[in-house]
């Protein structure tokens, strides 16, 4: 049993030590330039799928200036322009139906934000994992050729080789930590963006059932003209 075991230890080492690292380094590489990539693309999105302040539009929607707010957010793209248009939409409904619409709306904007956010997430809680296995294989190899060298008796002058090999080692872990940094500080950042225009979202639609439930039924706004979709 025990000869078992140290068989499958000596096979296994001598697996990892042809693998290497340097696919570990490369696989960072590659994981970190997507990453920066998908970085770009969701501030790209969020920024043009906001409107910011959305004070103005908040009051135009509580005094019930339905058809000045629905102008207001014409052009505009993202979860707080389409809670508006939407919501403007419904309002003949009366504020449930409002309440009912923005909730979807919101719902379905927050999967388009979302989109490759876990990547961002996984990457970040992953790499520094990935970069340790790269050091691991990059140790076995250096003990491997230091047992090689004591066999041969030149242990002395393959000293500075192993030595290298080591230091190359726990340079992948140094990559998946610097891989892994940016990653969780944008998802961290992306998380609380989205966060933030949702609760302007639900701002806008509990300004407009505010309005809603302040007017008499038979004083209920009229349906008015689709405002252009700004998606």
């Amino acid at each position: 049993m025990v000869l078992c075991a140290e068989s499958i230890v000596t096979q296994l080492a001598l697996t990892f030590e042809s693998v290497g690292a340097g696919w570990v380094l490369w696989t960072l590489l590659g994981l970190s330039v997507v990453s920066i990539a998908v970085m770009i693309e969701r501030a790209i999105y969020f920024s043009s799928h906001s409107i910011g302040e959305v004070g103005d539009i908040a009051r135009l929607l509580q005094r019930g200036q339905l058809e000045d707010a629905a102008k207001a957010v014409e052009s505009r793209r993202g979860l707080e322009a389409e809670v508006v248009r939407q919501g403007i939409e419904a309002a003949p409904l009366g504020p449930a139906s409002v309440r009912m619409v923005v909730e979807k709306v919101i719902k379905e904007e927050r999967l388009r934000y979302e989109r490759f956010l876990s990547f961002l997430g996984t990457l970040g809680n992953n790499a520094p994992f990935l970069g340790l296995f790269g050091t691991v294989l990059g140790i076995i190899s250096a003990f491997a050729e230091l047992a090689r060298s004591a066999k041969a008796g030149t242990m002395t002058a393959g000293g500075s080789g192993i030595m290298i090999g080591i230091s190359e080692a726990l340079v992948a872990t140094a990559v998946g930590l610097i891989v892994a940094l940016p990653a969780v500080a944008l998802y961290n950042t992306f998380v609380r963006w989205m966060k933030t225009i949702a609760a302007r979202g639900e701002l806008l639609g509990d300004a407009l059932q505010a309005h809603l439930e302040s007017v008499p039924p038979e004083s209920a706004p009229v349906v008015l003209p689709r405002a252009a979709n700004g998606k």
